[in-house]
């Protein structure tokens, strides 16, 4: 059973932040990456200053961080009203002993270092959002996966999830709001899968994955930073929310209507032993294919939010 499908309102959810003209200071760890990038443009265009931590800046606005040990970067946190934590290493990659070390590490060491420093703050940030994953839940064909009912398995992808949100929500003594942001596939044209899913789809390549009955959930990605203005604007929003459009896609349907946005009229199929070769080959794992992530936006819908792109159809028009 797919989402519920919810319209587009005139809603703008980011007036509720802008109250008398006061913008915000928001620092995103970890920041350079295509989420980053994508919010920070979101934001900076509303007339916010935001600040990124990375390893590497390279901008007046890029602060050093080496994403495990405090340090002068923690000056940078006083005063700001949101930090966003999107700091871990990508989880394209084969899953070796040495890559499951460091996808683990990335995201707890960074969560413990923020953790530290906004203890150490005169003036901490009120509200911390926190980078999760929809992979949380189980491989999912027929429950639908909310916030209240949603299943949580036992295995490296739903492990790292758990140790990730457990390291976040241990220290309660914080004055500050924190949210653990589930997040699905996030379609934009300038980083994430989406644009290697267009690539391959031109290429002829496009057809389904494996049996094509897993599910696929997604979010738009200015609907991505909608709903993350929606969450710092909404007092009442804590604790953990999945950040997905309401309507998850059959493997099969989604590139179905990714061909048909692209103009391509066939594509050839993937059965499952081909991508475990093709997975060794570029270096990935077919789990990212093959899971059926049936992921439903519960917290964000009851709390009155609305969707710009509620229907794969919709996004891939404006992406296309």
């Amino acid at each position: 059973m797919a989402g519920l499908s919810v319209g587009s309102v005139g809603y703008n959810c980011y007036d509720e932040l802008n109250i008398n003209g006061r913008k915000m200071k928001i620092i995103i760890a970890g920041g350079t990456g295509f989420l980053g990038k994508v919010l920070q443009k979101y934001f900076t265009e509303k007339g916010d200053e935001v600040w990124i931590l990375t390893r590497t800046p390279k901008k007046i606005n890029e602060i050093y961080w080496d994403a495990t040990n405090t340090g002068s970067w923690i000056s940078t946190l006083e005063g700001a009203e949101v930090v966003i934590n999107l700091t871990g290493k990508s989880v394209d990659c084969r899953y070796n002993a040495n890559n499951k070390k460091i996808i683990l590490e990335s995201r707890v060491k960074s969560t413990e270092a923020l953790q530290k420093a906004i203890g150490l703050c005169e003036n901490p940030p009120k509200i911390w959002l926190n980078a999760s994953s929809a992979t949380i839940y189980i491989h999912a064909e027929t429950q639908l996966m909310d916030e209240e009912n949603g299943i949580i398995g036992d295995d490296f992808s739903m492990n790292i999830c758990k140790s990730w949100e457990k390291v976040f929500f241990a220290d309660t003594s914080l004055p500050v709001r924190k949210i653990a942001l589930r997040t699905t596939i996030v379609l934009g044209n300038k980083g994430g899968a989406f644009p290697k899913m267009k690539t391959i789809t031109r290429l002829g390549l496009g057809g389904k994955q494996g049996n094509g009955k897993q599910w696929v959930s997604w979010i738009h990605e200015q609907d991505f930073c909608r709903a993350v203005a929606f969450i710092i604007a909404h007092e009442q929003l804590t604790g953990k929310i999945n950040v997905c459009a309401p309507n998850p896609v059959r493997n099969e349907d989604f590139m179905k209507y990714l061909r048909k946005s692209l103009g391509v009229p066939v594509g050839i199929n993937s059965p499952v032993t081909l991508l475990e070769c093709a997975s060794v080959f570029i270096g990935t794992e077919t789990e990212l294919l093959l899971k059926s992530r049936n992921v439903y936006p519960k917290r964000l819908l009851d709390t009155g939010f609305r969707f710009e792109f509620p229907e794969i159809t919709q996004a891939f028009a404006e992406l296309n």
